[in-house]
């Protein structure tokens, strides 16, 4: 933990529990280590609801927590779950009840028990993938996700190092029977896992690949982040100016790094762009004569000398349920407040074509004057049964909606460079 730096005097780490070996073994030794600093733990334990046991399941883990003094939440994934693609549809659901819980809790730190043997599957199923030096560095020790710090503190461990740690505590755990299901890639991995390792492809070697492959993401990083100090202009709506000269002036790698940083900083998507993707869309920008695409999420326009690069509206489907008082991380891009007040709970979603002219009926806005065509209808809004209740961006409030809100940019993936202070070392962390 102490060296991947940036701890509070007194740290509070919200760790988050499936209930296996693994992150058991994390939120025992977490409270530990924060228990010698005077800190303290909350374990978030997701149901998924997507097997019968489910509920039972994370309600035994949680008598396992609070048998230690560690205290705990549950935190439920409702809602239609989808047909196709699941693990991914879970696995994006786990980290926003993650990360909306640490917010609402205040917590900064968010660890997570990936060790060794889940670096090594990621960076064979990246390769497999065709991901470029990105891909093959991995999952990366800290990262951010909004205003939430993700660490993974057990990168150089195998899993058998945490199978021991809950054996010497004394301490049962369940197994996901996903582990084995062959209609899982990372399933079909684990079972190749011997048929790899006689190849040379065993864990420890994958894992010095990843760091390798970390030491030079980093120094890309840098020279990526010092051109978009260059070339871009962030707006609050969530939308971006770019300047292309510098990028296709710059080395190629460079300036494809820069357009993939500003899709996957915009998009609202887990993931960014791949490779082969973002390739052909720098390429159509380097040739003149581009009149407009979309990738990641987004929609990249030409306009006037420059790139707007805004989210797609029809991509934009989340609707969250906020609180007076509360506040929701929506479409991975902002952190919507509303205050406190006697009301009951309203809706975020986008604001859509009518939305916008609902607002536009009520009286220009000085805010509204230049805003690209396909920011208006991203923009966060604020429904309830009587309709549009207000628009932060917008300074719009429905006479008679008796609460200020505030809908503040926060992207899930930083445009250039680590969003907090670490310690780095010569392994490689960011």
């Amino acid at each position: 933990m102490d060296r991947l730096g940036g701890f509070e005097a007194k740290p509070r780490v919200a760790v988050g529990v499936s209930g296996g070996a693994d992150s058991l073994g994390l939120a025992l030794l977490v409270q530990r280590w924060a228990a010698e600093r005077a800190g303290d733990v909350l374990a978030l334990i997701v149901d998924h609801g997507l097997r019968g046991e489910s509920a039972a399941e994370a309600a035994r883990v949680g008598g396992w927590l609070q048998a230690r003094g560690i205290a705990h939440a549950v935190l439920r994934w409702d809602g239609e779950k989808p047909a196709t693609g699941i693990q991914e549809a879970a696995r994006a659901a786990r980290h926003r009840l993650l990360a909306e819980r640490c917010r609402e809790e205040g917590i900064l730190h968010l660890a997570l028990a990936h060790h060794r043997d889940d670096q090594a599957e990621t960076v064979l199923l990246r390769f497999a993938r065709g991901s470029g030096i990105d891909g093959l560095a991995g999952m990366a020790p800290v990262r951010a996700a909004g205003a939430v710090r993700v660490i993974r503190p057990l990168l150089d461990l195998p899993h058998e190092r945490l199978v021991a740690t809950c054996r010497a505590f004394g301490q049962e755990w369940v197994e996901d029977p996903s582990n084995r299901n062959p209609r899982f890639a990372r399933a079909r991995l684990r079972a190749a896992g011997e048929a790899l390792a006689a190849e040379g492809l065993d864990p420890p070697r994958l894992a010095d690949l990843a760091r390798r492959a970390a030491r030079a993401r980093n120094a890309l990083e840098a020279g990526t982040a010092a051109l978009l100090a260059k070339a871009v202009e962030v707006h609050p709506e969530g939308w971006l100016r770019l300047d292309p000269t510098p990028l296709l002036e710059a080395p190629e790698e460079l300036g494809l790094r820069a357009l993939v940083r500003c899709i996957a900083a915009t998009g609202g998507a887990a993931y960014p762009p791949k490779d082969e993707a973002a390739e052909r869309l720098f390429a159509e920008i380097a040739s003149g004569g581009f009149r407009g695409r979309t990738l990641g999420g987004c929609r990249i326009l030409p306009r006037r000398g420059h790139l707007v690069i805004a989210r797609e509206p029809v991509g934009v489907t989340e609707r969250l349920s906020l609180t007076p008082g509360g506040e929701v991380w929506w479409d991975r891009r902002f952190a919507v407040r509303l205050g406190a007040g006697q009301i009951g709970p309203v809706t975020v979603a986008k604001l859509g074509r009518e939305g916008w002219q609902m607002a536009g009926s009520a009286g220009p806005d000085s805010g509204r004057i230049g805003l690209p065509e396909p920011v208006r209808e991203t923009l966060p809004a604020l429904w309830d049964g009587n309709g549009l209740a207000a628009v932060p961006h917008l300074g719009f409030s429905r006479p008679g909606f008796p609460l200020s809100a505030v809908a503040l940019h926060a992207p899930g993936v930083v445009l250039a460079g680590p969003a907090f202070p670490v310690v780095s070392d010569r392994v490689g962390i960011i």
